[in-house]
């Protein structure tokens, strides 16, 4: 898939407020620490990198989970298999 800068960067954004949104309700983080966290998941990556969106295979809810509850926890928690209905409301 071929994004332009402007659709990339619009994603990016979106991920990483999904990211953070997660972090603070569900990691506890305040709001400054879960942006900080989803910066860093979610780096700027330049147009020529070859893995760019690679990241966005998954939505911003998994990652978070993972980074939260580690690998298991569509096991050991599977009602946060699918994101919540105020997370999906982000849009």
């Amino acid at each position: 898939m071929t994004w332009s800068e402007a659709e990339y960067l619009d994603y990016l954004h979106s991920e990483r407020r999904g990211y953070a949104w997660v972090m603070e309700h569900h990691g506890g983080l305040t709001p400054a620490e879960a942006w900080q966290a989803a910066l860093e998941h979610y780096p700027y990556e330049p147009e020529d990198a070859p893995y760019r969106c690679l990241v966005f295979h998954d939505e911003a809810w998994h990652w978070a989970m993972l980074t939260i509850h580690g690998d298991r926890y569509v096991v050991e928690h599977p009602e946060l298999v699918h994101p919540s209905p105020e997370y999906e409301a982000l849009g």
